[in-house]
């Protein structure tokens, strides 16, 4: 049960949304239900809350008085719920961990499911949102951490570990290219392609190569999914370039091989494990960003 009452948690969904639809998306509860609160509790506090535009919903001075509150007291709120488990220990507690799409198969699915034999007490919830979005997401609490791609700067922001995830060929095991340690990127050339699309982010990297070295991929197929490609590869249809990230699921089990591209001037993709500095981490929170920072520094 939330400790924060109803009117309270649809008002602060409505502020941040603009709109009681948004909210009543989020929430799962009637836009009327959401609606009636917000009037109930302007009612009480005598004073007009939001002011109603065709556009939206906007904040009166009285509304952001009480939004800078909501976030104060929700920070205090989750201060204590840190106190209160690191008197349980780690019997029992729980963490909110945003991710991108990328990451909802391979290394992250298997670490956590190993943390929950070994410790079934912590419950991780898990939610899959944009990179870019993830860093606004934290300094609003929505998260205790974030896994994100080539994290922007942010000064409420602290990187607590970061790899850089190579850019490569996937190919079937007995491919020719999978017997190479590396490979250069005019081999794109020589081999018919499946490359990624936008919007994932990694037909950036592939667009600057060809520019850098003039080299023209031998594309046969583009798709914005990146389970996708690796069906593709999986079927013999050609070649992939993804990241070793994408692939280390299907490259772990000897499904596909992965051949890194060696460039200096290709960009690096990174994936940071990002916190709110200002925030305080549970035990919980700390005992599964201490086990991600563990496997980076053993596995990449």
């Amino acid at each position: 049960m939330p400790v924060f009452s109803r009117f309270l948690r649809y008002f602060m969904a409505v502020a941040q949304h603009g709109s009681i639809r948004k909210a009543s998306d989020e929430l799962h509860i009637a836009a009327s239900a959401i609606d009636r609160q917000v009037l109930q509790g302007e009612k009480i506090l005598g004073t007009q809350l939001f002011e109603r535009l065709p556009s939206g919903l906007r904040l009166t001075t009285a509304g952001e008085l009480l939004l800078t509150s909501c976030r104060r007291w929700s920070r205090d709120l989750n201060a204590l719920q840190t106190q209160l488990d690191n008197l349980k220990g780690l019997r029992q507690g729980s963490t909110d961990i945003l991710i991108p799409d990328a990451l909802t198969k391979g290394f992250l699915p298997t670490l956590l499911g190993k943390l929950r034999q070994t410790h079934p007490g912590i419950m991780v919830s898990v939610h899959v949102r944009k990179s870019h979005d993830m860093g606004e997401l934290l300094v609003k609490g929505h998260a205790d951490f974030a896994l994100m791609f080539n994290p922007g700067h942010m000064r409420e922001l602290t990187v607590r570990t970061h790899k850089e995830i190579p850019l490569g060929f996937v190919c079937l095991p007995s491919h020719e290219i999978a017997g190479l340690k590396e490979a250069r990127f005019s081999l794109a050339a020589e081999y018919p392609m499946i490359i990624p699309a936008p919007p994932l982010a990694l037909w950036r990297p592939i667009g600057v190569l060809e520019a850098e070295t003039g080299v023209k991929v031998a594309t046969v197929a583009k798709a914005d999914n990146i389970q996708m490609i690796k069906s593709m590869v999986l079927e013999g249809a050609g070649v992939g370039i993804l990241s070793y990230l994408d692939a280390y699921d299907e490259v772990q089990k000897g499904q596909l091989a992965f051949t890194p591209i060696t460039n200096r001037k290709l960009p690096p993709l990174t994936l940071a494990l990002c916190v709110d500095r200002s925030r305080q981490l549970s035990t919980a929170a700390r005992f599964i960003i201490t086990e991600i920072e563990n496997f980076f520094a053993e596995q990449f």
